[in-house]
């Protein structure tokens, strides 16, 4: 039986999968060899780079008019800036895919005597031109985590790829194709020998064109998933379909990875007899963020970078701040898979909008001394909401200048703060919903908490103080007003958190309910 693939290159024949051949335009690339082009496939980690580039060579090999290898040099970062321990690993890595790929040993015969006699610095370039020459077909050479190795080593690599670049097709590949994470006009390699920051494309300035791997389609993602249904007669509703739209965007390893822990893990997903519903989807979701896998745990890791908080800060904080993000730092974190800029600039899924004040306020969850149970009321099992934002109003007004000052992201601190406080009562048995953007000037949250006698829907919205307050209460309002009526919720509160440092505690704390067309709304200053 096949299944949803997570980890590694997708096998279509064990998996459930796309054909690698459709995910890009193999015209257009097939095109590009065949004019002797060297150029680059990017796109964010686990989104089928590797699986796209194996399935490319098999084709090439197949047709006949070429001899094509895929090399994967990560192998090369642990030499980090050792340029000789680099060539010997990705050498070495050459010759172990020759053999696996092509059933050849050329390259296992020759590197390590080219190696000891060269320079580091021309070996590779040594070893392709050799192999070149022996050759009976034009070399096409694949490279994978080309953005994997550091400093001099990558630097190394570039230049002497692009030393032999004037030989091909006769002494050196025909083409070559360097793959990783980010478009190598992004590369800003600190080198030790030349004490200097150099870009990856002044170093492959022969590059003829970058391609990016993309998203599934919506289309494509319920082709995947109807792959199971006709193996196991096991069908979607459509809510749940389009839950993983939402979810997802597409994003391949999130859409696998929903897929395999609704249909595999989950106990009532493996009864085959059962509908996979919405409920089930968002109980997948909520498990892969608590088990903070690999794939979301990455991300995370990314988030402490200075040039993706430069970008993720402003729309955490939902501020105007567009034309002070850095160009190459919203091209970065895009190529990361972090964000979109189609439309709005904003982050690029539901999945990875929830992680991520999570992630930021993880350790500040489990060190706020709160129940859930304290704010449960006895009689129904509803969330006390009033009890709680009151309870939120007198710890912000102790603790925020202590707490904020922990966060990297102090300019979203507040609102982080809040949802970190909302999440250590929600995550004993409901959940938070998120929307923020750039210039959206507002942090919508919708709490879901289910009870005995149904499902509370509340929605609190976020905003800092802009202006005097009456306008920014009365845009406030409309706002809340907006977004309660699109969620349906029950309940509704606006939140505003006034930073002039100039105002006291008294000034800034206040609540009070307002009408805004014919909705009670709740307002708390702070």
């Amino acid at each position: 039986m096949r299944f949803f693939n997570t980890a590694g290159p997708v096998r279509c024949e064990k998996h459930y999968c796309l054909p690698p051949l459709t995910r890009f335009d193999l015209n257009e690339i097939l095109s590009l060899i065949d004019q002797e082009k060297y150029f680059v496939l990017h796109a964010p980690r686990q989104t089928g780079k590797t699986s796209c580039l194996l399935a490319l060579m098999d084709h090439l090999n197949r047709e006949g008019k070429c001899r094509c290898l895929y090399v994967n040099v990560e192998m090369g970062q642990a030499a980090r800036e050792n340029v000789r321990e680099g060539m010997s690993a990705i050498l070495n890595q050459m010759a172990s895919m020759e053999r696996a790929y092509l059933s050849e040993r050329f390259l296992r015969e020759i590197w390590r005597d080219v190696l000891e006699k060269s320079s580091p610095n021309a070996a590779l370039n040594e070893v392709l031109a050799l192999w070149a020459e022996a050759s009976p077909k034009p070399l096409v050479l694949l490279i994978d985590e080309i953005d994997a190795l550091v400093g001099d080593t990558l630097i190394s690599v570039l230049r002497q790829l692009r030393a032999g670049y004037t030989q091909r097709p006769e002494l050196f590949p025909q083409s070559i194709v360097l793959c990783g994470v980010r478009d190598v006009r992004d590369y800003r390699i600190h080198s030790d020998q030349e004490k200097a920051i150099i870009t990856g494309g002044s170093a492959f300035n022969i590059k003829a064109k970058s391609l990016r791997l993309g998203n599934f389609t919506q289309a494509e993602v319920e082709m995947l998933y109807q792959q199971h249904t006709e193996e196991t007669s096991q069908t979607f509703e459509p809510e749940a379909m389009e839950l993983v739209w939402d979810l997802t965007q597409g994003q391949p390893w999130l859409v696998n990875a929903l897929g395999y822990e609704t249909c595999f893990e989950i106990k009532r997903g493996r009864d085959r007899s059962q509908l996979i519903t919405a409920g089930m989807v968002i109980e997948a979701k909520e498990n892969l963020i608590l088990r903070r896998e690999t794939h979301l745990d990455q991300l995370a890791d990314k988030l402490e970078e200075e040039r993706v908080r430069n970008v993720i800060e402003p729309i955490l904080a939902g501020g105007e701040m567009a034309d002070r993000l850095p160009k190459d730092d919203v091209q970065y974190v895009e190529d990361l898979g972090l964000i979109t800029t189609r439309g709005q600039l904003r982050i690029a899924n539901g999945i990875y909008q929830e992680v991520i004040p999570r992630e930021l306020t993880y350790t500040t969850q489990l060190t706020i001394a709160q129940e859930p149970s304290w704010y449960i009321l006895p009689s129904d099992g509803r969330l006390d909401i009033d009890k709680l934002l009151s309870a939120f109003q007198q710890f912000f007004r102790q603790h925020s200048e202590h707490w904020i000052e922990r966060f990297d992201y102090k300019e979203a601190g507040p609102q982080l703060l809040l949802q970190a406080f909302l999440q250590r009562i929600i995550n004993s048995g409901g959940r938070v919903e998120r929307e923020y953007g750039l210039g959206r000037l507002r942090t919508d949250l919708l709490l879901i908490w289910p009870y005995p006698g149904g499902v509370q829907q509340v929605v609190i919205e976020l905003k800092l103080a802009y202006g005097s307050l009456s306008s920014t209460i009365e845009k406030g309002l409309e706002q809340t007003w907006e977004y309660a009526d699109r969620c349906g919720a029950d309940e509704t509160h606006l939140v505003i958190f006034d930073r002039d440092k100039n105002k006291t505690w008294e000034k800034k704390i206040f609540s009070r309910e307002e009408t805004y067309q014919g909705r009670q709304i709740k307002i708390w200053g702070m």
